[in-house]
């Protein structure tokens, strides 16, 4: 008799634990969905529009006013980085801290897009 209670209490615990495991692993391959850079990322455009957007999310690509920026402020808690091309690609990228902000140098042309580093 022992044996027979013992088969089904062990199936009860494999399927526990099978459910367990599947669970765990479909929140660690959903958590970065929707995950968002906390607070604004202000710049200004070329025509002296200022833009903010806030909260985006810290993945992708992110395009900017097609004027571009020439001042961008970091008020996000993810490190940025600004491109001069629209698809983040390309030389001469400029880092941003979180809660910081840059200006372009005269002549160097405007920001067209910026990333998240994560």
């Amino acid at each position: 008799m022992s044996v027979t209670a013992t088969a089904p209490r062990r199936r009860r615990r494999l399927g526990a634990v099978a459910g367990v495991s599947l669970l765990a692993l479909a929140a660690t391959g959903c958590s970065g969905l929707g995950r968002t850079a906390v607070g604004p990322v202000t710049y200004t455009t070329e025509r002296d529009a200022v833009v903010q957007v806030n909260s985006p999310s810290v993945r992708g690509c992110h395009r900017m006013a097609p004027a571009g920026a020439h001042e961008v402020e970091n008020g996000t808690l993810v490190d940025v980085i600004l491109y001069r091309t629209r698809d983040c690609t390309g030389r001469g990228t400029t880092y941003v801290p979180t809660r910081f902000s840059d200006v372009t140098a005269p002549g160097s042309g405007p920001w067209r897009s910026y990333s998240f580093v994560h």
